[in-house]
């Protein structure tokens, strides 16, 4: 991206008069890059074997090191918000009311502390209480009761031992196993039946137990239908039981387990796996019910399993890519053409791969299934970087030494390769910082900023020393994919066709004696010490390239020269080279095409606006797992029969209040209305009611009553968890110093975000109480802050990179380039952002991955494009955009094309973060190849930079000549300027 106009070096453009000093030393820096590449190449050319051996040596030790490869287990640490307010509150619930022990009523659907196993059972016909399917789920729960799993001994000799149920079971206060309700409900029902009683009348979501004691079921039980109008269930008042069960699709049942200690947790884990080898063995035994297993261990087990999923296609996008890249760097010439040196393009990516994972193998770095993106941000770069240098190396004159020719393309492409190189390092980076909040953004921008500095450097030194071999096999006249020997026109004469098509090339002495250069008028001076003389033409405002002419005279061995020609024989070039020079520059410039272009632009912005305005954040965990598993099966049956109902909220009171004073009381049944909930406070106030004592009593009257009489009760002992007391001074009543209740809110399809609502209304709601309380659930976790956690790297990214432009120009690069250039990055990401919501992509973790990329992905297509077109001066703006979409537009097209053909194997993998991945990355190359090729080629011909600022009257004719001689030595072709 920082690159000039790659034909002339800046030690030959010549300064107009009273630069400005801003642009004097832009000059000065970019002249100095330019002849440190130059330098490097140089050096690099010289030592070839060095730096393409230790690469290679590098990778392979460094790949030894995946014996220590480690896969990320906890993945609420990756998806989650790492700080945010509901984590704080977790930690303050603690403390009160430990979550572990409480988790059977705090439930949650998303996300559940300890170890546990879950079930969903839906009857196929019917209803789960018919007696037959009642009897079925009861004798499921008897066998997953005795289920046993054997612990591993833990020392030589020791014995082992057989776990059950009851001895992992998370117990209660009386040291019983903690069973869901709606089995002692179900229970009691075929009880009932067996000794041919009234069956007891099931209520919903609030039921009534034998035992006088009032259990929510809302999540227990599921698609219910009541005995109300249509099937609906009627509840009459909020904190009510409501009318009857007629009957339900769907029953819930969860077994919490405990994990004690390092040996609990691993029995646990045993637990779990045969909790689904059990429940898949009795499906098969009762086909008439659907079972629907989820443990502990599900949701980090499906997320990983995508990256298993995409080994194959992985490996098919490598070969898809390898095809590709040898079509693109072939030509018709078999000497000029490199198809080996694609493939070599396409190893120096894979080894660059392979040391940044034995870096990280190494340094105990764990992986995760969002690395997956990772190598097609490292493929993109890499190609973008050999495709230029191929082009560059094109452009050089073949009667110069090998070394020479690389300096050269060192010179021409490492700058513009080494700026957008700072960008990906910069986006990624940034990202990667202590500011963002979501760990697995962090963990991957990290990696692949590690990655993306490898690609590099072994750009630099691996791709670079096989750019030299093969310019050797070029300079030698053998084949570009044989390496054999092609012989003269007049040998290959007499050999058959086929043959002479596969051996078709052009000689040196042949393309001297037919065909000048394109563009460019030769004359031949005859002087026996001269092995080239040529007289040019040069405007006196210094144009680059092959519009920029000058003559060249003998120079001592150790003088080098930079020009860089265009292609001598078009005809001979390659296909896209042909297409673009001939028919694509023509057509894209036309008059007659701009306005359907900048239509076609407006489209672009119309369409991207329309999915701006409808992102939605996804903070789903279920939504980045494998398709077709246990988290997505159990995900959809549970959203489809028991989505009515929102999570349980605790609402926690953490500070002591006068709960005997009415005030307090009706503001707390205030704030609790609306909700279905299981308040001890409201059944302690509908206890005194029912005794016919006042609500409002002294303090100690009121603890009494409820320490020693209300407490006491078997159908309220179960309160007794929900209420911590103070102890004051002796012979005085405890205060209530904190105290929870349970709180659950009508929902219906779209319940993230009403439950992200609900959220942010109660807490504002809790500044401005007089009763110091907060809110909690386990999911909250996950949809605390979600949308500025995920979205703030990407703004932080953007932000870096603009504010790098805008550095960057003044004293390095034209400032129109950089202005362009951030346009273009906001306008690929705002259309990426818009096109991927329409697509039905969230706003996750995966795809701000992908937005992050974006901004270095479209830099590498666009920066080049618009250096090429803004450091040219003189001639017509339509005359630059075709010699830029010349020889910066069809590398872009070539990794474009490469690029998107290694995404379409990607798309066949069963996993939604893959299907995320493929539609984000397959938009970038979308949006970025509209740029580059449509939009930027049509607005650049009317919109500044201008090019006939520098024709002002009386220059036109202040030119200068310069003669070119060049002779060979012993070693190679050198040259010598000497102004005229």
């Amino acid at each position: 991206m920082l690159g000039g106009a790659p034909g002339l070096s800046g030690r030959w453009e010549r300064l107009e008069p009273r630069p400005r000093a801003g642009r004097m030393l832009r000059q000065v820096l970019h002249a100095g890059l330019r002849t440190s590449f130059h330098a490097l190449g140089r050096f690099v050319a010289g030592h070839t074997v060095f730096f393409a051996s230790a690469p290679v040596l590098l990778s392979i030790l460094l790949g030894a090191s995946f014996s220590r490869y480690r896969v990320e287990g906890d993945v609420e640490s990756l998806l989650a918000p790492k700080h945010s307010l509901a984590k704080i509150e977790g930690n303050l619930v603690e403390s009160l009311f430990p979550v572990n022990r409480s988790k059977h009523a705090l439930y949650s659907d998303l996300q559940t502390p300890g170890r546990y196993g879950r079930v969903i059972i839906t009857a196929r016909r019917g209803s789960v209480l018919d007696p037959v399917h009642l009897d079925t789920i009861l004798q499921l729960h008897r066998r997953i009761y005795q289920m046993q799993v054997t612990a591993p001994a833990t020392t030589v000799g020791s014995t082992s031992f057989n776990y059950s149920f009851s001895y992992l079971c998370l117990p209660d206060d009386k040291n019983v196993c903690i069973v869901d309700d709606i089995i002692r409900a179900m229970e009691e029902s075929q009880s009932a039946r067996t000794s041919n009683q009234s069956v007891p009348i099931l209520q919903y979501p609030i039921t009534q137990l034998a035992d006088g004691r009032q259990a929510y079921i809302g999540h227990q039980l599921g698609g219910v239908q009541g005995w109300g109008p249509g099937g609906a269930v009627r509840v009459h008042g909020t904190g009510a039981k409501g009318e009857g069960v007629r009957s339900a699709r769907a029953v819930q049942l969860t077994y919490y387990l405990q994990s004690r200690s390092g040996l609990m947790d691993r029995v646990a884990g045993r637990w779990e796996k045969a909790f689904c080898s059990e429940l898949r063995l009795f499906g098969a035994l009762h086909p008439k019910l659907g079972l629907y297993p989820s443990t502990s261990s599900s949701l980090r087990t499906d997320f990983q399993f995508s990256s298993v999923l995409a080994r194959r296609p992985l490996l098919a996008s490598l070969g898809v890519c390898g095809v590709l890249v040898i079509l693109c760097c072939s030509m018709r010439d078999c000497v000029r053409s490199k198809p080996w040196l694609g493939m070599l393009a396409l190893l120096s990516v894979t080894l660059s791969g392979l040391t940044a994972a034995g870096i990280l193998n190494l340094t105990g770095a764990t992986y995760n299934s969002t690395y997956l993106g990772i190598p097609f941000v490292m493929l993109g770069h890499g190609l973008f970087g050999s495709f230029e240098m191929l082009s560059s190396w094109r452009r050089t004159r073949e009667d110069q030494h090998v070394k020479e020719r690389v300096a050269s393309v060192f010179e021409d492409v490492m700058l513009r390769f080494s700026g957008s190189t700072m960008i990906h390092l910069m986006t990624l980076g940034l990202a990667a910082s202590p500011l963002t909040n979501m760990e697995a953004v962090r963990l991957f921008c990290r990696t692949a900023a590690l990655a993306i500095t490898i690609s590099y450097v072994y750009m630099l030194s691996f791709f670079s020393s096989c750019l030299v071999f093969t310019g050797y096999l070029e300079t030698r006249y053998r084949h570009g994919c044989f390496c054999r020997r092609v012989p003269k026109p007049d040998r290959l004469d007499s050999k058959p066709a086929w043959y002479r098509c596969l051996m078709y090339t052009r000689y040196q002495d042949e393309m001297q004696s037919t065909n000048p250069p394109h563009g460019v008028g030769h004359t031949h001076v005859p002087n026996p010490n001269l092995t080239h003389v040529e007289t040019r033409t040069v405007n006196s405002s210094g144009v680059s390239g092959h519009m920029a002419n000058a003559i060249q005279t003998q120079s001592p061995p150790n003088t080098h020269s930079t020009t860089i020609t265009t292609d001598p024989h078009p005809q001979d070039s390659h296909l896209l080279l042909g297409c673009v020079r001939h028919c694509y520059g023509d057509w894209i410039t036309n008059t007659y095409v701009k306005p359907f272009v900048v239509l076609l632009y407006l489209v672009y912005i119309s369409f991207g606006l329309m999915g701006f305005l409808q992102v939605t954040q996804g903070s789903d965990p279920s939504a980045l797992v494998a398709m077709d598993t246990a988290t997505v099966l159990y995900t959809h049956t549970q959203q489809r029969y028991f989505s009515s109902y929102s999570p349980v909220i605790g609402f926690y009171i953490y500070e002591s209040a006068p709960y005997w004073n009415d005030s307090v009381q009706r503001d707390l049944l205030e704030y609790a209305k609306g909700f279905q909930r299981i308040s001890w406070l409201e059944a302690y106030l509908n206890y005194l009611s029912d005794r016919n004592q006042s609500t409002s009593q002294p303090r100690e009257n009121f603890t009494r009553t409820l320490r020693h009489c209300f407490l006491r009760e078997p159908q309220f002992a179960h309160f007794a968890d929900d209420i911590i007391f103070a102890e004051r001074g002796q012979g005085e009543e405890p205060d209530v110093a904190a105290s929870r209740i349970f709180l659950v809110a009508k929902t219906t399809e779209n319940k993230r975000e009403e439950m992200s609502v609900l959220l942010d209304t109660l807490r504002r709601l809790s500044l401005t109480s007089r009763v110091r309380f907060l809110i909690f659930n386990p999911s909250f976790v996950y949809l605390d802050r979600y949308a500025t956690a995920v979205s703030s790297p990407l703004r932080h990214s953007l932000l870096a990179v603009l504010f790098l432009l805008g550095l960057s120009s003044l004293v390095v690069v034209e400032p129109l380039v950089s202005l362009w250039l951030g346009l273009t990055l906001l306008s690929v990401q705002f259309g990426v952002l818009g096109f991927m919501t329409l697509w039905g992509v969230e706003m996750d973790c995966v795809s701000v991955l992908c937005l992050i990329s974006a901004l270095g992905h479209s830099a590498d297509c666009s920066g080049p494009l618009l250096c090429g077109f803004t450091s040219g001066r003189g001639e017509s703006r339509t005359r630059w955009v075709r010699l830029a979409l010349e020889r910066h537009g069809i590398p872009s097209l070539q990794t474009l094309v490469c690029y998107s053909a290694a995404l379409v194997p990607v798309c066949s993998v069963r996993s939604n973060l893959t299907r995320t991945l493929f539609r984000c990355l397959i938009l970038t190359a979308g949006c970025s190849a509209l740029h580059t090729l449509a939009f930027l080629p049509t607005l650049l011909t009317f919109l500044p930079p201008s090019k006939s600022r520098d024709h002002r009257p009386g220059r036109e004719g202040q030119r200068q000549e310069v003669e070119c001689v060049e002779m060979n030595d012993s070693t190679r072709v050198v040259d010598q300027i000497t102004t005229v």
